[in-house]
């Protein structure tokens, strides 16, 4: 069976993490967040996947070749301008011959795609789209359907007093491909505002597919630190790399880590680490393999990518850290702050909640306080 993912964004509201790495491709404990949705969907029948890019187009290729290393057969169609997300598939129509899944590629879920398949089947849909109750739909887009989960009406983003249900779409469809006729070809056309309320005005047979599995969306800074510490703490179906040393601790191939250091807490240490002497380290936290880890810092609830030098006697909060960065002695990194790649900040700075350091920044010594 085919699949089409939709990895054609920017990453906008990810900057600067996604400058250099195309939003799907940012690492969920050290895996790129696409390779993990390929192998999910091989897991669960899919053999075929389309992925429709936009930004970056040869970081996946480069990554992900055919698809062969994963088991699975990987096209790489790149759009020629944004198309949004109906006319994404419209583009890749022509791999497109029976009933496909359709991915929101900055969704992370551990769906049972079988069993929607099945639903799907059953009623004879000809569009299935997944469900899921959230506490605040106003930032979403509402699916409201009857008992037999018939969708009757949808309505993006609506206002606190138009809301009529919590269940909103979630971003995994199950179509047949008719429906693409209603796409205009090499146009920017979307499934919310165009194909689907066009479908359902003309009544086609469409259904929702409510489910309570777990659900995020990883675009934001702050979903993007939570779904690591939702991994890390057994909330969604995910294998941890690296082997278990004691409960809740994972360390890779080739790590030193300092008899005097201290773990505690779920956390994932990867290949090639130097833990130095009287080290804290306190999950849900991720050491991005081949980094050093200075004598006397404290780490919590933060992910840090590849190859980082994070010097002594440093705190770091709830922050992400990008790949290749220098970070000198003394230095507090506060919640929210995000450091992008190959940054250079020298000792006893207080770089503040919420700061954003862009690929190749330097800050010298005391340059940022509060």
């Amino acid at each position: 069976m085919k699949a089409v993912i939709l990895v054609g964004g920017l990453g906008t509201r990810l900057r600067p993490l996604t400058c250099n790495t195309p939003k799907p491709m940012l690492p969920l404990v050290g895996t790129p967040f696409i390779e993990w949705m390929l192998t999910n969907l091989r897991d669960q029948g899919i053999d075929e996947a389309i992925l429709a890019v936009q930004y970056l187009a040869d970081r996946f290729r480069a990554s992900l070749g055919d698809g062969s290393r994963l088991g699975m057969k990987v096209h790489i169609i790149e759009e020629p301008e944004p198309r949004g997300t109906a006319g994404a598939v419209k583009h890749v129509a022509h791999l497109l011959d029976d009933t496909m899944f359709v991915f929101n590629g900055d969704v992370m879920t551990d769906l049972d795609l079988q069993g929607m398949l099945r639903y799907h089947r059953k009623r004879k849909s000809e569009l299935t789209i997944a469900l899921t109750p959230v506490e605040d739909p106003t930032a979403f887009g509402l699916v409201e359907t009857t008992a037999a989960g018939r969708i009757t009406r949808f309505l993006e983003k609506p206002r606190p007093e138009e809301v009529t249900t919590n269940m909103i779409n979630a971003g995994t469809y199950i179509m047949e491909p008719h429906l693409l006729d209603y796409v205009p070809a090499r146009q920017h056309y979307m499934f919310e505002r165009g194909l689907f309320p066009t479908a359902l005005q003309n009544n086609h047979a469409m259904y929702g597919y409510a489910s309570d599995a777990y659900w995020t969306d990883i675009g934001k800074p702050q979903t993007y630190l939570e779904v690591h510490h939702d991994i890390l703490n057994g909330k969604v179906r995910f294998g941890l790399p690296g082997q278990q040393i004691r409960p809740d601790v994972w360390v890779g191939d080739n790590t030193i880590i300092h008899s005097s250091a201290q773990i505690h807490g779920a956390v994932v240490i990867g290949n090639g680490v130097t833990i130095e002497a009287d080290v804290t380290i306190v999950g849900p936290t991720v050491i991005g393999a081949g980094s050093h880890i200075g004598a006397g810092t404290h780490i919590s609830g933060s992910v840090v990518w590849q190859v980082n030098h994070i010097g002594t006697q440093c705190r770091i909060d709830r922050a992400v850290i990008g790949n290749h960065n220098y970070i000198a002695n003394q230095n507090t990194i506060h919640a929210g702050t995000i450091i992008s790649d190959r940054c250079r900040i020298a000792s006893h700075n207080h770089l503040a909640n919420g700061l954003r350091l862009w690929p190749n920044s330097t800050i010298s010594e005391q340059s940022i306080t509060f």
